[in-house]
């Protein structure tokens, strides 16, 4: 599921589990990956840990590539607890409007980061990032067990 608004309202019931902030460097993938696993790893989420990984990847692979700014910036990734979802937040400068699904030729390098978003999340969206910019956000339902 896609949505372009930015926001869900029910923002008010996340409970922060943790996050990092990377320099916009091709090795900072690497480092959110291992970062994501490791702080996630005392969870024991019930969604494939996996898939959340390699979803991390994609989405700071993205703001790296895509992030615009005229100073220096950063990449910001936070993770919540969302009753049994799991929510990732992924902030980089750069304009919404950019965020969108394509179909890349077989040809084409890049164009498949958020198809596989797409595919594997159960919900995700992008807009206006709280600090400036822009988030795009997957939700994993069933992450958690119920309370």
């Amino acid at each position: 599921m896609t949505r372009t608004d930015g926001t869900r309202g029910d923002d008010a019931l996340l409970q922060p589990l943790g996050g990092m902030v990377l320099y916009p460097l091709p090795e900072s993938v690497g480092r959110a990956r291992r970062w994501f696993k490791k702080f996630t790893e005392p969870h024991q989420l019930g969604c494939s840990i996996d898939d959340s990984v390699l979803l991390v990847s994609e989405l700071v692979t993205n703001a790296i590539l895509y992030g615009e700014a005229d100073e220096p910036w950063r990449v910001r990734v936070r993770w919540y607890r969302l009753g049994e979802a799991l929510r990732v937040d992924v902030h980089n400068p750069g304009c919404p409007a950019h965020v969108r699904l394509r179909t890349p030729q077989a040809t084409e390098a890049h164009g498949r980061g958020l198809l596989l978003v797409d595919s594997l999340a159960d919900e995700w969206w992008s807009g206006p990032s709280r600090h400036g910019g822009t988030v795009v956000v997957f939700l994993m339902h069933r992450a958690f067990k119920p309370d």
